[in-house]
């Protein structure tokens, strides 16, 4: 996966996504990292000035139009035409980054990240090259510098090879809708806290459903609307109907004995009777006995 960002301070991206598990993801090839200045698109030769004063008054400088859509053209045209890309501006007005939406980016082959500052960029060249309108959360920061290396990070780690172990990316939080379980490492005890017994079993099935009670427990804990989401989606299972098999023998006239199987159903009365020989005397069977 490529991922492209058009920015004002380029160094502050890719200083902060050089090292651990991206820097060696970027290595190995696995993605790849661009940073472009929008400053190098301005007309302004001698100050490189990209931001002028807004129409209809305003505190605050806005970023221009021209120097940002012509940093995207030439972006655009180093880009495979064969790729799927998408432009994220990253806006506190966009819709909030999950993990759900980083996994559906991850399905891109260009992710292009448009980081505004100041009072924002003009709106007429978001209406021309933006895709998706993308926040981090209810706050204001100064610029979209940090918010794109938080969603380069995310999505980074669900592109396959990138972790070790691609197994981790599947249990962490959000990624079923739920918080992650605890989790503990060696000394088996430290400052009088135990692991949990069942972590020591080597039961899986058993640590598999201690897992998923502790995620509940947790999200239902931390975080409710989570909790109330996934219990939504994941309705129990009504209980299974109770089906009781009964077998009794009864001496008839003394001749024949005759064999009466009554099955029971929570919902429904039904009695099925087999007769080995002779006839079936029912007076001294009681109501309990056929289910009614």
């Amino acid at each position: 996966m490529d991922f492209h960002v058009m920015t004002l301070f380029p160094e502050m991206v890719s200083q902060g996504l050089s090292t651990s598990i991206l820097g060696r993801a970027m290595e190995k090839n696995l993605i790849s990292l661009e940073c472009i200045n929008i400053r190098d698109y301005s007309a302004d030769q001698k100050h490189h000035k990209v931001d002028d004063y807004t129409y209809g008054g305003g505190a605050g400088m806005l970023m221009q139009a021209q120097p940002v859509y012509d940093c995207y053209k030439s972006l655009e045209s180093r880009i495979d035409p064969q790729h799927t890309k998408r432009v994220i501006y990253v806006t506190p007005q966009g819709s909030v980054f999950n993990q759900q939406m980083a996994m559906e980016f991850a399905k891109s082959d260009d992710l292009i990240f448009l980081c505004g500052h100041y009072e924002g960029i003009d709106e007429r060249v978001l209406e021309e090259i933006v895709t998706d309108y993308v926040s981090i959360g209810d706050y204001v920061l100064t610029g979209g510098e940090l918010p794109a290396m938080v969603m380069i990070d995310t999505i980074s780690r669900l592109v396959p090879g990138v972790l070790n172990n691609d197994i981790s990316a599947e249990t962490e939080s959000f990624t079923d809708g739920l918080l992650e379980y605890p989790q503990y490492s060696r000394p088996e005890e430290w400052m009088g806290k135990k692991v949990p017994p069942i972590l020591l079993s080597g039961d899986h099935k058993k640590v598999d459903e201690w897992r998923l009670m502790m995620s509940l427990e947790r999200t239902k804990e931390r975080r409710p609307e989570l909790y109330d989401a996934w219990m939504a989606a994941h309705p129990p299972k009504p209980p299974k109907r109770r089906r009781k098999r009964r077998k009794n023998t009864t001496a008839v006239d003394g001749t024949a004995d005759t064999t009466i199987d009554s099955i029971e159903d929570n919902n429904a009365d039904n009695v099925e009777v087999v007769q080995n020989s002779g006839n079936t005397n029912f007076e001294d069977l009681s109501s309990n006995d056929l289910g009614k």
